[in-house]
């Protein structure tokens, strides 16, 4: 599960410094680090389900 969470939000963030999602707070290609903290948020909250 955590591999494909990866795999998809690195591809977003390949695709948003291409061309910017236009998505609210997503606006620049700058801000493809905030897809990146987001990546790194689920894929914590899904090793820390997968532990319970």
């Amino acid at each position: 599960m955590t591999k494909a969470i990866a795999i998809v939000l690195l591809l977003a963030m390949i695709v948003h410094i291409i061309k910017p999602l236009g998505l609210p707070g997503l606006r620049k290609r700058s801000d493809f680090w905030k897809i990146a903290v987001f990546a790194f948020l689920a894929i914590m909250v899904v090793i820390v389900l997968q532990q319970l």
